[in-house]
């Protein structure tokens, strides 16, 4: 977004002169540790994932992201090459941090961790929060248009995601899990989605209380082949 203001110069293509020299203002008198660098594409990265989910990938803009970010665009090429290279890594990123949700809710022994999951996913905080809420809903639009690379990427991150959600679905036959998982996926993503996009708030808490019912009640039914 552009509405944050850096009054910094874009320092690679006004690098200071003196006497005749070039110098890089950058890379002689700001002198970065790894740790800064790091922390300047995390920053960039989390500037990134919330732009594409506001904006989509076409409303979002280098200059925009390295804004958001409060770095200069020529920070920006220094750790992304591209756009594409961004929204790339912020699928990836986003993916990521779902699949470490739901392995730290499954993890939770004592609790019923669908329920847990399935409560926040639903939730009007969740529902309200396009520019940090989960990747799922927010960018597989986007990606559907992207090209074949951050389409790859998103693949295997979203099987990662089957792949955890399956492991917390032990009361069903082996077979039968990661069917199970990606329709709880789809349900959860695709009730977000339309929970979001309706105008009245009363109608959107109606579709998040009946996905989230609709979601558990499938999760818990019985398989109908036994584990061995």
């Amino acid at each position: 977004m552009d509405n944050d203001r850096d009054l910094t110069l874009d320092d690679d293509r006004y690098p200071v002169k003196y006497n005749d020299v070039c110098f890089d203002f950058e890379g002689v008198f700001m002198r970065y540790t790894p740790e800064q660098k790091r922390q300047t594409a995390a920053n960039i990265l989390a500037a990134a994932g919330r732009a594409f989910r506001l904006d989509g990938y076409g409303g979002a803009g280098v200059d925009g992201l390295a804004q958001e970010a409060g770095v200069t665009s020529g920070a920006f090429y220094k750790h992304f090459s591209s756009k594409a290279a961004a929204f790339e890594a912020a699928v990836d990123a986003g993916l990521k941090d779902f699949q470490h949700t739901a392995e730290l809710a499954i993890a939770e022994k004592h609790s019923d961790w669908l329920v847990a999951l399935v409560d926040y996913y639903f939730s009007r905080e969740h529902r309200m929060n396009l520019a940090g809420g989960c990747a799922v809903p927010g960018l597989t639009c986007e990606v559907a248009r992207g090209n074949e690379q951050v389409r790859v990427v998103y693949q295997q991150g979203i099987e990662r995601v089957v792949s955890t959600i399956e492991t917390g679905l032990t009361h069903l036959g082996k077979s039968e899990r990661r069917p199970r998982a990606w329709a709880m996926l789809a349900m959860l993503s695709g009730g977000v989605q339309i929970a979001r996009a309706v105008h009245d708030e009363a109608q959107a808490t109606e579709i998040a209380l009946a996905m989230r019912d609709a979601v558990l009640h499938f999760a818990k039914a019985p398989g109908n082949i036994p584990e061995p």
